[in-house]
C-alpha cells in the first residue's frame, strides 16, 4: 500500500492525494508538517532531506516533490490516459505542471501567506495587491487557454490538470474579490465534480 506523508491542508499533499484517489489506489496518509511536526525527525529526514511534505513511499521507493509524485503515479497506473504516451502531448502536460510550480504558485504565494498565515494586524495589503495583480494576469491566460480546449492538455483530463486545479482551489479560498472567468470556472467545476476531489477540495486551508 502507498504511504503518503503530509498534512492535507498542504497544496502539495493535496495534489498527491487527489491523484491517488483519481487512480483509486489504496493509501495510508500520515499527518506531517506545521503543527504535526515529524518532518525534522531523523526518520523523516532519511526519507526526505528537505524536511518538507509530501513524501511518497511505494515499496522500497521514496519520492519527494509533489509534481514528480503525480507524474510517477500516473505513469505507473495510467499510461496513455492520465500520463500521455504521445511525446508532444506528454511534454505539453509536463510544461503546464512545471508552470504551476515555477510561475503560478510563486505569484499567489504572498497572497496566501498574508491571508492565512499572517495575523491581521501584521498583514501587508501591498503584498496582497502585488500577488493579486500577478496571479490574476495568469488566471486570465488560463481562461484564454481553456476557451480553446476542455482541459489543460487537450480534450481529456490528464496529470496536467491536477496541480493547476489544486492551485486554483487555494487561490479561490482567499477572502477577496476576483473577476469571473467563464472558461476557467467551467474547467474547475468539472474537476471539482470528480470523485477524487472529495476530501481534497472540501477541506479548509491553513
Amino acid at each position: 500500500m502507498l504511504k503518503i506523508w503530509g498534512r492535507l491542508t498542504s497544496i502539495n499533499v493535496r495534489k498527491v492525494v487527489f491523484t491517488a484517489q483519481e487512480l483509486q489506489l489504496p493509501f495510508e496518509r500520515v499527518d506531517a508538517g506545521l503543527q504535526f511536526g515529524v518532518v525534522r525527525s531523523p526518520e523523516y529526514l532519511a526519507k526526505n532531506p528537505n524536511a518538507l511534505v509530501p513524501t511518497l513511499e511505494d515499496g522500497d521507493l521514496r519520492l519527494w516533490e509533489s509534481n514528480v509524485i503525480v507524474r510517477y503515479l500516473c505513469a505507473k497506473h495510467s499510461p496513455g490516459v492520465l500520463y500521455p504516451l504521445d511525446l508532444p502531448r506528454r511534454f505539453d502536460a509536463e510544461r503546464w505542471m512545471d508552470w504551476q510550480q515555477t510561475t503560478l504558485s510563486p505569484a499567489g504565494r504572498n497572497g496566501f501567506i498574508q491571508w492565512f498565515r499572517t495575523p491581521a494586524a501584521q498583514r501587508s495589503m501591498d503584498l496582497i495587491a502585488q500577488s493579486t495583480s500577478a496571479t490574476e494576469a495568469l488566471m486570465a491566460m488560463l481562461d484564454d487557454h481553456l476557451a480553446r480546449q476542455p482541459f489543460m492538455s487537450g480534450d481529456r483530463f490528464t496529470m496536467a490538470d491536477i496541480p493547476i486545479a489544486c492551485e486554483l482551489h487555494r487561490w479561490q479560498a482567499l477572502p477577496q474579490p476576483r473577476p469571473e472567468r467563464r472558461h476557467l470556472k467551467r474547467w474547475y467545476d468539472a474537476i471539482d465534480a470528480r470523485p477524487a476531489a472529495r476530501g481534497v477540495f472540501d477541506l479548509a486551508l491553513s
